[in-house]
């Protein structure tokens, strides 16, 4: 069986299935870059730039066309506060006190790059939480799930009890946006199982 096309520049468990879930063989080879914010930078251009900037790196180990490398980037947005990951126990309790009883943004930006040709998408879902106790959040806290998501949760799992509603994808909150990124595959040339005459 040939290499396959596509490199995921990520070693997120959750991108790889659900890029297993459009059929789509990959590679993963993460991306080390920078992540800190510029100065005044906005979050949406901050989780553009990362998407970008993660591409293009893992690009460079793949010259050519016959490979093509998928990049994203996650953000959780609150009062124009971005919460990435929880550095610890107390950055975690705060992140989910700060999302307790209301609504914030999930962005995920998404980048193809094959040779020269860069596409990207941006993808915003509102996500509401319930009100939750300082209990509860310890007790969430206490489990390993929490700790490399942005926000300091994770929608698939535990968490997913904490959500009241949510408007717009709720793959885009796991990580990986599939209509968008479906769309970007196959706009570049990459196979899906919804591909024309892949059965």
């Amino acid at each position: 069986m040939s290499e396959p096309r596509l490199i995921l520049a990520s070693a997120s468990p959750r991108r790889t299935e659900l890029l297993g879930q459009l059929g789509v063989r990959h590679l993963c080879d993460p991306a080390d870059i920078d992540e800190s914010p510029r100065p005044g930078e906005a979050a949406t251009a901050y989780v553009q730039r990362m998407a970008r900037e993660k591409a293009a790196r893992v690009a460079t180990r793949y010259p050519g066309e016959s490979r093509a490398v998928l990049a994203a980037d996650t953000i959780v947005l609150v009062d124009e506060d971005v919460l990435g990951k929880p550095r610890d126990h107390f950055d975690g309790l705060a992140m989910l006190a700060k999302l307790s009883g209301r609504s914030h943004s999930v962005y995920t930006a998404v980048c193809l790059q094959r040779g020269s040709n860069v596409s990207c998408d941006l993808v915003e879902t509102k996500v509401e939480f319930v009100q939750l106790t300082r209990e509860l959040c310890e007790t969430y806290l206490a489990t390993d799930e929490p700790w490399d998501k942005a926000g300091a949760y994770a929608i698939q799992g535990l968490a997913g009890a904490f959500v009241r509603s949510i408007q717009g994808s709720y793959s885009n909150v796991v990580g990986l946006p599939l209509c968008e990124t479906w769309r970007l595959l196959e706009a570049g040339g990459l196979d899906t199982s919804l591909s024309l005459g892949n059965e």
